[in-house]
């Protein structure tokens, strides 16, 4: 059992920093394989991978973790500035439309605190608004490391708990 909650952690850690990977259905496989496994416990290693996944994002947004050198590249290799001048107004553009976008959202998350923990809340429990895009978010908006990881930890635990539980609960009411 050990071992099947280690792996689990895992997981859950790879899903929140590459999210193509479903936890969910991780959680769901696993307890239909291993019936044995205790909800409460699987839901409190998955959330413990989640927050710690999520961590990351909420820390680079806060300007707290420095992303690695060759995330800043500017010109291919071999490239001119004048063989790349259409690529960077392009991009300078998009990337002009992004910071006006963040620094809006930003400032209004300055302006109304408890809305993003209430957003962030809600988003750790039911995913929508999706909670990679609130812990960024967290991340600009100021958000104490303490309140963000309980807020997360609490409600991830709710989310893959129930999860958790689902398959048995649902087995016992149709059958």
């Amino acid at each position: 059992m050990l071992a099947c909650l280690g792996l689990t952690l895992g997981v859950a850690l790879g899903s929140a920093i590459v999210p193509l990977i479903s936890i969910e259905i991780f959680v769901v496989g696993l307890v239909a394989e291993q019936p044995q496994i205790p909800w409460w416990a699987l839901g409190a290693v998955v959330a413990l991978g989640q927050v710690a996944g999520k961590l990351l994002y909420f820390l680079a947004a806060r300007g707290s973790l420095h992303l690695p050198a060759f995330l800043h590249r500017r010109f291919r290799r071999g490239e001119t500035e004048a063989d790349a001048a259409p690529r960077f107004v392009r991009w300078a553009a998009a990337r002009k439309r992004w910071r006006v976008w963040m620094e809006t959202i930003r400032e209004r998350c300055h302006r109304h605190p408890r809305w993003m923990v209430g957003t962030h809340a809600v988003s750790s429990v039911i995913g929508l608004p999706p909670f990679m895009a609130t812990s960024v978010l967290a991340g600009l908006a100021g958000m104490s490391l303490g309140l963000f990881v309980s807020c997360s930890l609490i409600g991830r635990f709710l989310r893959y708990s129930v999860l958790a539980a689902s398959p048995a609960l649902l087995a016992h009411t149709w059958l």
